[in-house]
């Protein structure tokens, strides 16, 4: 069986150095690592829309800078297939089908569901498309034929739901789709990095997020003004390490190396903490290697990109050309499901030949 993943992101705004630790360099190692026959990589505009459908302007604007992003990030069209969600129509015919394989109340267990309903105030007025995007997320996962999904532990939930979904299927209608497998990070302090604001997550209108086009200032400014433990107001004072952005950042980012070059009176992070700790290390300087490590870090994804946005016709000429081989491969699955299902009516010889015995004298 050949090994195939797929993942994506909803363009809702430009992506975040969250984004970045949290899937998008695992995605190039992933490309990159030759252990796989097709990588496909959505811009996933149609989920965008369930609760941006008064909005659709946002989601249009940013699907370029999504493009960007992942292109500056090492995404290689030559090696992953990008492409626009709404752009390939076989999967809202996919999700049609799975909706009667799912119950109501089984969406409305869903935790990841429950809680983006929350988070968005959707208690009293879900929208349709939003409830359901379960569905159409295993639409999009079994429509590429994926084994593999690389997702935080966050959409646990929502594999699941694909697998339910695949099992019923192939239960009443013979075996068809495949059932993916979940990849999860292999870095568990990546899994998710709070906003410089110390908030659980960033957010771009809480305006707590280091995007990765940030210009050089910009990332200097964020980090220099990070939240850290409100009770070291004194260098000599000792210092909380757990739940401080500036540690989690610095755990997602810096390598034992980087001490060497930025901050060579310690030989790793572990001295660095187990100092503020003890009291006599001021913030200022923690969050001046910080800078230093992310610059590392970022400089050459803000080149890649700047070079990338010379020429967009160029990017948007990628995006159709992957729109395109997504299509092909969704319609050989819609073509499958439709046999399963016997609704393949006008494909289906030997129903004409039978129907034609019927009505014979």
């Amino acid at each position: 069986m050949a090994k195939i993943i797929l993942t994506g992101d909803r363009p809702t705004g430009r992506l975040h150095v969250g984004h970045y630790v949290g899937s998008l360099k695992r995605r190039v190692e992933l490309q990159n690592s030759g252990k796989f026959d097709k990588i496909f990589i959505m811009i996933a505009d149609a989920q965008a829309l369930t609760d941006n459908a008064d909005n659709p302007e946002k989601v249009r604007q940013n699907i370029i800078e999504v493009a960007l992003d992942y292109l500056a990030c090492g995404l290689d069209p030559a090696k992953s297939t990008m492409f626009i969600q709404s752009q390939v129509a076989e999967l809202c015919e996919l999700s049609f089908y799975y909706m009667n394989l799912v119950t109501v109340s089984r969406l409305q267990r869903n935790p990841t569901v429950k809680s983006e309903i929350q988070i968005r105030n959707f208690e009293a007025s879900i929208p349709v498309g939003f409830f359901t995007y379960p569905i159409s997320q295993a639409a999009d996962i079994t429509a590429f034929k994926a084994t593999t999904v690389p997702v935080g532990e966050d959409q646990l939930p929502m594999l699941e739901q694909t697998k339910e979904i695949v099992r019923k299927f192939n239960s009443v209608y013979g075996d068809t789709l495949i059932e993916p497998e979940i990849l999860l990070p292999d870095n568990k302090a990546c899994l998710r990095l709070p906003g410089i604001d110390g908030k659980a997550k960033m957010s771009k209108s809480l305006n707590n997020c280091i995007y990765l086009s940030d210009t050089e200032e910009e990332v200097r400014k964020k980090i220099m003004s990070m939240f850290t433990d409100p009770n070291h107001l004194r260098v000599e004072d000792p210092g909380k390490v757990e739940g401080n952005p500036v540690f989690i950042y610095l755990d997602a980012f810096c390598r034992e190396e980087q001490f060497a070059e930025y901050l060579p009176e310690y030989q790793n992070l572990d001295e660095l903490k187990e100092h503020y700790k003890r009291g006599g290390l001021g913030d200022v300087k923690v969050k001046k290697f910080l800078n230093a490590v992310m610059q590392e870090e970022l400089t050459p994804i803000r080149e890649r990109r700047k070079s990338f946005e010379k020429d967009i016709p160029e990017v948007y000429r990628m995006l159709k050309k992957g729109s395109d081989e997504a299509r092909e491969v969704a319609a050989q699955t819609l073509s499958e499901v439709r046999a399963s299902m016997k609704i393949n009516y006008f494909d289906d010889e030997e129903l004409i030949r039978v129907q034609s015995e019927r009505f014979k004298d």
